[in-house]
């Protein structure tokens, strides 16, 4: 098992390694990857390690991102010169940005009011372009909804054209822009999204279709919605599948420091694992199953680390170890977790563990050395401070200390001496005169 960090090893290759892997073996969620070209990980952390979306333990980590959806350059170009030809023949008027990819804008025939604002910000807006069947048709959180959405950029440039995606609202499975707006849609309408770059891909973008900080205008139709999976009820192989599906999608948020959203998915996940079934499950399924889990928890653990909640992370990486005692990840993250508590001494004997199974571990061995250098420095500042707190100096006593230590004692006693003799005398004195 593998655990090279971003210094040790070139994480486009890793992840361009695994693109073959992740087509055939899960199902890929509706949104694109991240290109991985450039990693969007964290590689200011000594030990970013994130399950990655195989079973072949030699290549076990996910230090790359995970497999873009290809795109031909030389497609793409084509279809932006194809937009533009279009655009020219055609402008496109759009002086307050309100104005819907099929050319209505609210001044042209429809009024303003006909737009939504989905969240009361101005930022999400849908626009009904054909009438659905009926409000009760609408659908609702937990079931599939499947649509058709032609993706366009603000200046016209068509991004993408899609048919047939099919998702599970309130999971997380597609962009916000979709899953909010389409509890809002009837059957078979057709809609105009208007989204904010906030409810699309962010600050980051899509590279290289959509740019960073891009607001998308989505053309969309829905086409079926359907009551979600009943998870008692899913063979083996469509349990594994699905939780997987929301595993790489947890993964999909977390290389764009979503924590939240990352976080949301891998509980999704292990939701669906840890469902009873009435189904029964051979052997091998059951072990794909805990392995889905394991990485789901390790996963989760790292998410919860880099917002910094370490009581959960801690959690987690127990979860993982209660089922694997011997899992590195979870045993390096907890050690982690432990040395952000302050808790030096329980924290190396964990790494010192880890070790032992990974001797050859070069992150390891540095967090390691890292940890016993800042318990050091940390037992010599409460020494000195209980140093302070006694009145001591900083260097040994010696014997002309230990010596004067003793003087004060016999003193005392001696001078309590004299006193006792002399009320002695005292007494005597006075009974002598009665």
């Amino acid at each position: 098992m593998s655990f090279n960090s971003p210094e040790y090893e070139d994480a486009t290759s890793n992840a361009d390694s695994r693109n073959s892997d992740m087509s055939t073996d899960t199902a890929k969620p509706a949104e694109s990857h991240p290109s991985s070209k450039a990693s969007l990980l964290d590689n200011g952390e000594d030990f970013e390690l994130l399950d990655g979306d195989d079973y072949d333990d030699d290549d076990d980590d996910l230090t790359g991102l995970p497999p873009l959806e290809d795109t031909e350059a030389a497609k793409l170009k084509k279809e932006r010169d194809q937009s533009k030809a279009v655009m020219m023949e055609t402008p496109l008027e759009n002086p307050k940005g309100t104005e819907s990819i099929s050319g209505h804008s609210p001044g042209e025939g429809d009024e303003v009011e006909d737009w939504i604002d989905v969240l009361g910000n101005g930022l999400l807006k849908k626009k009904t372009l054909l009438p659905g069947k009926g409000e009760d048709t609408r659908p609702v959180k937990g079931q599939l909804a499947t649509i058709s959405v032609k993706t366009t950029l603000a200046d016209g440039i068509v991004v993408e054209e899609e048919q047939n995606v099919t998702f599970m609202l309130g999971d997380g499975d597609v962009m916000q822009a979709l899953d909010l707006c389409m509890q809002l849609m009837q059957l078979e309408e057709k809609a105009m999204i208007q989204s904010d770059a906030r409810y699309a891909y962010g600050s980051l973008g899509r590279l290289p279709d959509v740019p960073p900080n891009a607001s998308l205008h989505l053309e969309v139709k829905l086409l079926k919605v359907e009551d979600g999976p009943d998870l008692e009820t899913l063979t083996g192989t469509a349990k594994i599948d699905l939780a997987n599906q929301k595993r790489e999608r947890g993964n999909y948020y977390y290389q764009r420091a979503e924590y939240v959203y990352a976080i949301n998915s891998y509980d999704i996940a292990l939701r669906i694992i840890d469902t009873t079934s009435k189904v029964h499950f051979t052997p091998s399924e059951e072990e794909q199953l805990l392995d889905v889990k394991v990485k789901c928890l390790n996963n989760l653990a790292a998410s919860q680390l880099k917002l910094e909640h370490y009581e959960a992370a801690l959690k987690s990486c127990n979860s993982v170890l209660s089922h694997q005692p011997e899992n590195v990840k979870a045993l390096f993250r907890k050690g982690k977790v432990l040395a952000l508590q302050g808790e030096y001494g329980e924290a190396i004997a964990i790494l010192k563990g880890a070790l032992k199974l990974e001797p050859s571990n070069k992150t390891i061995h540095a967090e390691l050395s890292k940890l016993v250098k800042k318990h050091n420095e940390q037992k010599n500042v409460e020494t000195a401070m209980y140093k302070k707190m006694l009145g001591t100096t900083g260097h040994v006593p010696g014997k002309r200390n230990r010596k004067s230590s003793w003087n004060f004692p016999w003193k005392w006693l001696f001078g309590a001496a004299v006193v006792a003799v002399g009320g002695v005398a005292l007494s005597v004195i006075i009974a002598s005169r009665n």
